[in-house]
């Protein structure tokens, strides 16, 4: 008997057949410790998820992705994953993975889950074989395991520093050492290994028989390694590392592990979509992305980009042309797991060092919150008009602002403890979600949250924010309904007879899209106003708004920010 049949219909609710869905579609990202905790221990689970898929579905999302859960020391929140076929007991089990993803698909919701092959946690059962076996095993050849320099071996192969902080090799006695790009507890896979594959071909497979439609893939970019001795120095991975033959970084060969990926994706009627986080320049990204890979790379330019017109509309140009080439569909995001939120980012200077902004609390400069407000809100509703996927950060659609106070005591994040200290980490927009306007965790949870939730939070809250049209909440759902309403088609005609300051286009359908990233209003075109970041005067688009307007003969709703 498969796992389907045991299942059985894993795809109630959604869209029969639909290959394609995910090129237009508007993912939510949870981080489920985060996002609802349903039996007060301060975790945020899987039962936790499943009491809000009717708030999902109400915000219009097409997809959730769903950061690990699978069983963990949490040395890396989640990405230290001791077993890929299993869910974390304090998140829940497996029967509720099942429960959840049904609800999800009742709902038309599809779901996404991370997928970590880079590296597998030191508590990982091939690991902890690995260590009980002799330099030179089988065991140990599933990993990157060095001889250390020395007489004794008593250094490290390399000078290599890791992503965290301090050196990328660990001491196992012995004169033996093992590669952690990442940890120490997030030990290295060895992809050239015939096994490590196959065991990651079974692991997509288990997932995928359980239902789920498509992959995250976590560090896509660094499987494939070539560690031929001498290693380089550190000064030496520095150098011409985005030509395809860098050592650590974006080997051409790894795309020989995407191609075997996607024969299992099509081994399921509709494939399964898969999507690469892949930190590499934009002319390496659409390898990543092509239909004989995993079909998609995240396009995270605008993470990076300041609050300027032409630079925007240059990054959007880029990453169309990027996908015309790949034959994938670009992907937009603004905020994620692994950097400060952009309601925060737009309301700094620009400039702001972040990393120093936020080892010294956010005390400095002092974030100016009505404006990043509108700019996050700008910004989203024009990423929303644009041809494409969009991928959504829990917590955004309330406005929530990066937490850059966080006590070091509290602190859970890697990067602060090897760095002692240097670097604060990513704790702050890892946050858990305000739902309620009162109590200790403001709706969370019981009396507990595994991060504070700050009392402030009170007025970012779902509940607070429910019955007003006006707040961040209530734009984001107008926004979502006339998306699905009006995106159709994958092109975009730019207006060019406008002031410098503004990014404005045309859709299928009759559709525009104007955002004035200046600090004056400039004129509205005429149409019919769909959907506007701020309120609008029927003349004018205000400074730092987006609008949305239907040619007028066409079908549309008057709406305002």
């Amino acid at each position: 008997m498969t796992a389907l049949s045991v299942l059985g219909n894993t795809t109630a609710g959604l869209p029969r057949q639909d290959a394609t869905w995910w090129r237009q579609a508007v993912v939510y990202q949870i981080y489920p410790r985060s996002f609802a905790d349903s039996n007060g221990d301060g975790i945020g689970d899987l039962p936790g998820i499943t009491g809000k898929v009717e708030y999902l579905r109400e915000l219009g999302v097409d997809a959730v992705w769903l950061s690990p859960f699978y069983p963990s020391a949490l040395a890396d929140g989640g990405y230290d994953v001791d077993d890929y076929r299993d869910v974390d007991p304090r998140i829940g089990t497996l029967a509720q993975f099942d429960e959840m993803r049904a609800a999800l698909h009742a709902a038309g919701i599809r779901l996404i889950v991370d997928i970590v092959p880079n590296h597998t946690s030191n508590r990982h059962v091939w690991f902890q074989q690995a260590l009980a076996s002799e330099p030179g095993s089988p065991e140990r050849e599933r990993y990157v395991f060095r001889r250390g320099l020395g007489e004794h071996g008593e250094l490290p192969p390399s000078d290599w520093t890791a992503a965290f902080g301090g050196p990328a090799w660990e001491p196992v006695g012995g004169g033996e050492w093992y590669l952690h790009l990442f940890a120490p507890e997030q030990p290295d896979l060895n992809w050239a290994n015939p096994e490590v594959r196959e065991e990651f071909r079974t692991t997509l497979r288990f997932w995928a028989d359980r239902g789920v439609d498509g992959f995250r893939i976590d560090v896509a970019h660094a499987l494939a390694k070539d560690l031929t001795e001498p290693l380089p120095s550190q000064a030496d991975l520095k150098a011409d590392i985005w030509g395809g033959a860098h050592p650590l970084e974006d080997r051409d060969e790894v795309h020989d592990i995407y191609r075997e990926w996607r024969q299992v994706f099509n081994e399921y009627d509709p494939p399964r979509t898969a999507v690469a986080e892949a930190w590499v320049p934009a002319h390496r990204r659409s390898r990543y992305a092509s239909p004989e890979g995993l079909g998609q790379a995240f396009n995270f330019d605008l993470l990076e980009a300041t609050w300027d017109g032409p630079t925007f509309a240059k990054i959007i140009d880029n990453n169309l042309a990027l996908a015309r080439e790949s034959g994938a569909s670009s992907t937009w995001v603004l905020s994620n797991h692994d950097v400060v939120r952009h309601a925060t980012r737009y309301a700094l200077p620009d400039g702001t060092d972040l990393e120093a902004w936020l080892r010294h609390d956010g005390a400095e400069p002092r974030p100016d919150e009505e404006r990043g407000r509108r700019r996050a809100r700008a910004a989203t509703l024009l990423t929303l008009a644009l041809p494409g996927s969009a991928y959504l950060y829990q917590g955004e659609e309330l406005g929530l602002p990066e937490v850059a106070d966080l006590p070091a005591d509290v602190l859970q994040d890697p990067t602060f403890f090897r760095s002692q200290g240097a670097q604060k980490g990513r704790d702050g927009c890892r946050v858990p979600l305000p739902w309620a306007s009162h109590g200790p965790t403001l709706g969370f949870g019981d009396e507990l949250a595994h991060l504070p939730v700050p009392a402030d939070f009170d007025r970012f809250s779902v509940e607070s924010q429910e019955a007003d049209p006006g707040s961040t909440l209530g734009f984001y759902r107008r926004a979502l309904a006339e998306r699905r309403r009006l995106q159709t088609g994958e092109t975009l005609e730019w207006l060019t007879n406008v002031p410098a300051t503004v990014v404005a286009f045309t859709r299928p359908g009759g559709w525009t899209s104007v955002t004035n990233f200046g600090s004056e209003p400039v004129p509205l075109p005429p149409g019919r106003v769909l959907v506007a970041s701020s309120p609008v005067d029927g003349r004018s688009v205000p400074a730092e708004t987006t609008v949305w307007l239907q040619s007028s003969g066409q079908n549309g709703t008057e709406q305002d920010g």
